[in-house]
């Protein structure tokens, strides 16, 4: 395992349910986190109510996306699909070098529920390594629930998490993120090409979920 308790985390979209539920766990494991918003007054109180809330050993500040993607190690990209593309193109500079989580899914709800929506470049994660040529893009983070990353009183996410990438060294670092929070494992799951079908695979959690009133996540057996 890599050592990666030093590591400055940043997370774009950090005010949003997802990015906040998974900065307020990583900075409960111990990481130093960043938070960063469109807003960056926003981003500092979001990051200062998280700090009352948990029970944190590592650290959490807010402050503009920009600012956050430059002064991170790892960046987590938690934005809306509808505005991914134009985030990271604004900040490809700042990201060059850096390791780059994806976790967004496209996805398109209508009477029937979700479903998953059409990306040119394959999926979220590979429209990123596009935008961002110069950056070691992953994808992690898409099955976690929001509602158990946020809540004070869940201890336990139990959940493993499919980690994507063509460069190993990146994916390793990112799996083990994933595995400082309690409850959680960080699996590698293939290459960038095929994180279509698991961005995808969050329309049939949120099916589950709705079906039988859970938060729905996924164990990878014999492993």
């Amino acid at each position: 395992m890599t050592d990666v308790s030093e590591l400055v985390v940043g997370v774009l979209g950090g005010t949003g349910p997802q990015g906040r539920g998974l900065a307020f766990r990583l900075a409960a494991a111990g990481q130093r986190v960043l938070l960063g918003s469109r807003d960056a007054a926003r981003a500092a109180s979001v990051a200062a109510e998280l700090t009352r809330e948990s029970l944190a050993s590592g650290s959490i500040t807010g402050d503009g996306n920009a600012v956050v993607a430059a002064s991170a190690d790892v960046v987590i990209v938690a934005v809306p699909w509808d505005g991914h593309a134009d985030l990271l193109k604004s900040l490809a500079g700042e990201l060059a070098g850096k390791i780059v989580v994806d976790c967004v899914n496209p996805l398109g709800f209508d009477s029937q529920g979700a479903y998953a929506l059409a990306v040119p470049e394959g999926s979220a994660a590979q429209q990123a390594a596009t935008l961002l040529p110069e950056s070691r893009v992953t994808a992690a983070f898409h099955h976690v629930s929001a509602v158990l990353l946020v809540d004070p009183q869940v201890t336990s996410i139990d959940t493993d998490v499919m980690v994507l990438g063509d460069d190993r060294e990146a994916t390793n670092v990112v799996a083990d993120l994933a595995a400082r929070i309690p409850g959680m494992r960080g699996i590698y799951a293939g290459r960038l090409r095929n994180a279509h079908q698991v961005e995808a695979l969050t329309a049939n959690l949120i099916s589950v979920n709705r079906r039988y009133k859970a938060h729905a996540g996924l164990r990878i057996t014999d492993v």
